[in-house]
């Protein structure tokens, strides 16, 4: 069988670096996988033609761990069990987290449970440190497992917005130095949001049923603004809609997600990705006014092969804790997405954003969202549902929005997942497929000078965007109003079930109180989330310098002085614009 692979230089090499095992050419890579994830030589056959001509790309973690003989999980990213008001609680938790992350996965937490600084402890006579200064715990071990390892560590913080200690939370990260290891994100409550608009936007701070302090809201949300304004933290999460529209309502509550949003999930929780590529879908056409078509036909032909192996991937892996593993068995979470988004648009003659563009990007998002389930529904049949299924799930907001002949399906066989599609920021692997746009991403720059360090120095390479290799220069982030760029995550999130890694990029142009009217817009569209980013904000500066700081020193790209890799959580490449949890 004849395999496409990567074929510029860089993407050749990152492959080789991060996901094959010694001495593996991407065929033999490629063969691992659709082997150990098979049912039978049709369905090895099926798999191997898609992964060898990279129409997916299973998430790092996948590539690097299955059918290896490295002892890692095929897992990306988990959530913490519980992390309760006890100092036991606290410290069992950061040692699942050390196992978790020494296994390769990154993995998100929520701090409301934690009582407020300066509360009285009464059985010790003392008073509490508070969420944050337990936090630095959980960032030490995240630091000391980057180091000793060669992957950057990932977590994810959270914190309701009414907790007491909010207002340090949402400023912790107003530096270059504090909690590194984490990104953090508020829940957003829809009682906030309400609040807002009200003339008397009176809000109270609560622990435990017990009215801490009553602020107005306004005061709260300029905070979080600012800090988001300047520094790209917190992300905002509107954690009501994010219950009320997932499929598991009626057994879960969820308050964390992984490391780059893209997956809320319940303590313990588990996300297994991948993305479908889009650019490998088009076919030359000589009609009208674009050279490509999208090939629909062969896209819904690829995802019940793809299901199959993904939902295989479950009881194939190792899991760093039982209680993820049993998390995982029970509901089978999985979450394909898709990534290239804007070089397939651009490559129809679409610009990004435009009307044209989100007609056929909604046609998208409706395929794999429709086909995913009918996959997951004639694996039910097969193999049975997922042990947590109940008929409740049919009345989950988000199964209300398939179309009634899935529904049939599913209220007859049941359904082998619990959730199937996610929106995740696909940094690396878009870059080892030629440098495809990331995600659903507009592409950031057409090209870049990228400085690859080398045994011998430092060796520069000029990277280009794939549509733009091609011939096809399209809107870049900053091209878009930061409108467009809501557009497009919101219209992705209405076919999603868990929910899109998207990054709004927000221009000179915006003022301040236009830019927190994006957060109040997102809200009422229906997102889950939202994060902006802008090029002109303090944080900004500070990974510039900090780039200029390394290319000084002369380190190895990405290493500290140990040799393993910086603990940055889910980081942001200056050069590039993406954001990337890999």
């Amino acid at each position: 069988m004849k395999y496409r692979g990567p074929i510029t230089n860089l993407s050749q090499e990152i492959d080789g670096q991060k996901y094959r095992q010694e001495g593996e050419e991407f065929h033999d890579k490629v063969e691992r996988i659709a082997c150990a994830l098979s049912d039978d030589d049709e369905h090895c056959d099926a798999t191997l033609e898609i992964l060898g001509n990279m129409r997916f790309l299973p998430a790092g973690r996948v590539q690097n761990a299955v059918g290896s003989k490295r002892v890692t999980t095929a897992f990306n990213c988990f959530v913490s069990g519980t992390i309760e008001d006890s100092m036991t609680s606290i410290m069992e938790k950061a040692s699942e987290a050390a196992e978790t992350m020494r296994r390769g996965g990154g993995i998100g937490y929520d701090f409301s449970r934690i009582r407020p600084k300066g509360d009285l402890i009464k059985s010790l006579d003392s008073h509490a440190s508070g969420p944050i200064s337990y936090m630095q715990i959980f960032d030490s071990v995240c630091q000391t497992i980057a180091s000793s390892g060669h992957r950057r560590g990932a977590q994810m913080a959270t914190m309701r917005v009414d907790h007491p200690d909010i207002g340090d939370f949402v400023r912790a990260k107003r530096d270059n130095h504090s909690l590194t290891a984490f990104n953090v994100s508020v829940l957003i409550t829809d009682k906030f949001m309400e609040c807002l608009s009200k003339n008397d936007d009176s809000f109270d701070l609560v622990f435990e049923g017990k009215v801490y302090d009553t602020i107005h809201a306004r005061d709260l949300w300029d905070d979080i603004m600012e800090s988001t304004w300047d520094y790209a933290e917190p992300g905002v999460l509107f954690v009501d809609r994010i219950n009320e529209m997932n499929n598991l309502y009626y057994c879960e509550e969820i308050s964390a997600t992984n490391p780059c949003g893209e997956q809320p999930l319940p303590p313990y929780g588990a996300c297994l990705l991948g993305s479908f590529n889009l650019p490998t879908y088009l076919y030359k056409v000589n009609s009208g006014d674009c050279c490509y078509q999208f090939n629909f036909h062969r896209f819904k032909e690829d995802i019940p092969h793809i299901v199959r192996a993904m939902d295989n991937v479950i009881d194939r892996t190792i899991y760093p804790l039982k209680e993820q593993e049993d998390e995982a068995v029970d509901k089978r979470r999985m979450g394909l997405g898709i990534t290239g988004l804007a070089n397939a648009g651009e490559m129809m003659g679409l610009d990004y954003g435009s009307e044209k563009f989100l007609k056929w990007a909604e046609k998208v998002f409706a395929c794999l969202r429709d086909n995913t389930y009918r996959a997951s529904t004639a694996l039910a049949k097969e193999k049975g549902p997922f042990p947590q299924y109940r008929p409740e799930y049919l009345k989950s907001n988000f199964v209300r929005t398939l179309p009634a002949s899935i529904k049939k399906e599913i209220r007859e066989h049941g359904i082998r997942n619990s959730h199937l599609t996610s929106i995740a920021p696909t940094g690396t692997i878009s870059l080892v497929a030629d440098n495809i746009s990331s995600g659903i991403e507009p592409v950031f720059s057409h090209s870049y000078i990228r400085t690859i360090q080398t045994s011998t120095g430092p060796r520069e390479e000029e990277v280009k965007d794939y549509a733009y290799d091609r011939g096809y220069a399209g809107r870049t982030a900053n091209d878009l109003s930061v409108l467009d760029h809501l557009e497009v995550l919101a219209l992705a999130s209405h076919y999603v079930d868990s929910a899109c890694s998207k990054t709004c990029n927000v221009g000179d142009d915006v003022t301040f109180n236009e830019f927190k009217q994006v957060y109040h817009k997102a809200w009422e569209m229906g997102c889950k989330g939202v994060t902006t980013f802008r090029a002109s904000g303090k944080r900004y500066g500070i990974l510039k310098a900090m780039e200029k700081e390394e290319e000084t020193e002369g380190e190895t790209e990405g290493l500290d002085q140990q040799g393993g890799e910086k603990a940055e959580a889910c980081y942001f490449d200056p050069a590039t614009g993406l954001r990337s949890c890999e």
